[in-house]
């Protein structure tokens, strides 16, 4: 039988309680800055940051959200619990009257970029045309779209946006029949990039009148730079392509100091508490920077950096919003589902939570999410059960005759699983390990692929025949409670569907899923879904990813937040008081 699941909590370590939470937005009273604050905080997290815009499919699979969510802020961010709340401070949204979902959103007048130029109906309607798939060109086997987004989540439910090019006011116009449930997790934090910048670089004076008429020579000059146009190389900023739109701008980006964030002089919101943020990716010398004072706040996966020292730390941890799983690919070894089933069926799954599934503490605490049976829903929620009862137990341990079976009836004698994640990764590797240790007794070999180098992009080019990562194929702290987000990460088309996985009846039900309200649908349709993910086996679940955040004693405002946020969802209140 599948082990119950524990329901999901937070714990603080001794080492000294949290404060309480501090939210970003509108009605929140500013700190004060006293005299003997730090004028810099250092912010540790466990992915890579290469692109300004967390949209692509690489930025998705980064930690750009996590660094960069009060750099480039929209109509919401994603809270502690997961869900989507309205940032006010840049603009208010309202539901109009009428049959069909219309959504009027007024940005704030006084919401411009650092550079001064406005925030305003441009930036809305890039990001529908970049997120909705409709916009395509000639590929090798048919259309492609020219948009490399990561998910059409949403977007692709847009009809039109209405506006004045300029204008503080739009309106979001939903298809008819498709009024999409999770609209306020539309446009939000790191979502809206400055539609200036891409115009200018594109040579497209009039951008909302390109994307209108389908001009499909502009768009695509228009998408082209949106795709590659704002890479982030440490030495090689362009700080003319990065203007921001929150309490902080990008200064500088280099190797030795880090991804450093300053105060944003064009902010019209609440004066952010500390002036400066120092942002230390994946690749960092995370243990160092503690030691010598340079990391005062750390958001990773829980073991995922080994024997981390915090002593003198305040540290949490809690299950995210990502379920930690293998994403497999649709050809080579994992051609034949039988070969993917035979996989599933030697991994030791209640073995593996067991081992690497708690949030930093001992396992005899029972804390954590327990083995998650489910990719799309959440575990702690009102569908978990229903939607989980297609995996019955099977695959909860390891059944090696039956995975000998499955292995020979895909006509392999033989297989080796190459498992790529981005590494330096302790708790990935020792995943593997142990697979490999499970795995092999049904003659197959399990091979770590991890690498700092490592994309999820490897999955579709065969260079890896499985991704070990979160949902959505991301490295790091992913997610959130907005269901249509993991759902889509296996839809056609999308971006972010690293394997490639395409079924005809798991598109519908997710598009249902997506506008259909019903609690008796939602649950028949979630359960179908997961049907046929267990049937044809395109990911395998492990559990929810642990996360660890600590900071420094005397820090205020530090909050978790175990979603693609991360803790650095409100930065601008950090401070410290020596």
């Amino acid at each position: 039988m599948t082990s119950p699941h524990r329901p999901r909590r937070r714990v603080l370590r001794a080492f000294g309680a949290l404060t309480a939470a501090t939210a970003v937005g509108a009605g929140v009273a500013a700190c004060s800055e006293p005299a003997d604050q730090v004028p810099s905080l250092g912010y540790a997290i466990d992915n890579v940051v290469t692109t300004y815009n967390a949209n692509t499919v690489e930025g998705a699979a980064t930690g750009t959200a996590a660094a960069l969510g009060r750099v480039l802020t929209g109509t919401n961010y994603i809270g502690p619990s997961g869900a989507p709340v309205a940032d006010t401070d840049f603009a208010t949204a309202g539901v109009l009257p009428g049959d069909g979902l219309a959504v009027q959103y007024r940005v704030s007048p006084a919401a411009v970029y650092s550079d001064g130029v406005p925030i305003s109906c441009d930036d809305f309607v890039l990001a529908w045309a970049a997120g909705s798939g409709r916009f395509t060109r000639p590929g090798p086997n048919g259309p492609v779209p020219m948009f490399d987004a990561a998910s059409h989540a949403g977007y692709a439910d847009i009809d039109r946006v209405d506006c004045a090019p300029g204008s503080k006011e739009v309106t979001v116009v939903f298809a008819p029949g498709r009024p999409y449930l999770d609209w306020r997790s539309l446009f939000g934090a790191t979502e809206l990039m400055p539609a200036h910048v891409a115009a200018q670089a594109a040579g497209v004076p009039d951008l909302v009148g390109a994307i209108r008429s389908n001009d499909t020579d502009a768009v695509g000059r228009i998408a082209d730079f949106w795709n590659n146009g704002w890479q982030l190389v440490p030495g090689e900023l362009d700080p003319a392509k990065l203007p921001s739109s929150g309490p902080y701008r990008i200064d500088s980006y280099t190797v030795e100091d880090g991804l450093v964030l300053v105060e944003n002089e064009r902010w019209w919101g609440n004066k952010p508490a500390t002036s400066r943020i120092v942002v230390w990716p994946k690749g960092s010398d995370v243990q160092a920077g503690v030691s010598d004072g340079d990391i005062e706040v750390v958001d990773v996966g829980a073991g995922s950096l080994g024997d981390l020292d915090l002593g003198g730390f305040d540290v949490t941890g809690e299950p995210s919003r990502s379920v930690e799983q293998f994403v497999l690919g649709k050809n080579g070894v994992f051609a034949d589902a039988e070969a993917r089933r035979a996989f599933a069926l030697c991994l030791p799954r209640t073995q593996l939570f067991d081992t690497l599934g708690h949030p930093g503490f001992e396992a005899e605490q029972g804390l954590g999410s327990g083995v998650v049976d489910s990719r799309i829903t959440a575990a702690d929620s009102l569908f978990y059960r229903s939607a989980v009862d297609a995996e019955g137990g099977i695959y909860t341990d390891p059944d090696i005759s039956g995975a000998k079976a499955a292995r020979e009836a895909s006509g392999q004698s033989e297989m080796t699983v190459r498992v790529g994640y981005l590494g330096p990764d302790e708790r990935r590797a020792q995943t593997v390990r142990i697979v490999a240790e499970s795995c092999a007794g049904a003659g197959i070999t399990v091979v770590d692929a991890g690498s700092p180098g490592f994309r999820p992009i490897a999955l579709g080019a065969g260079e890896v025949d499985a991704v070990l990562a979160g949902t959505g194929s991301a490295a790091g702290t992913a997610g959130s409670s907005v269901p249509s987000e993991a759902a889509f990460a296996l839809h056609t088309g999308n971006g972010n569907n690293a394997g490639g996985f395409s079924n005809n009846r798991y598109d519908e039900v997710v598009d249902k899923l997506a506008v259909d309200g019903s609690l008796a649908s939602r649950m028949a349709l979630s359960g179908e879904a997961e049907a046929i993910l267990w049937d044809e086996m395109p990911t395998i679940p492990l559990f929810d990813q642990p996360r660890t955040t600590a900071h420094t004693s005397g820090m205020h405002g530090v909050v978790p937040n175990p979603t693609r946020s991360g803790a650095g969802w409100n930065m601008d209140r950090w401070i410290l008081l020596r």
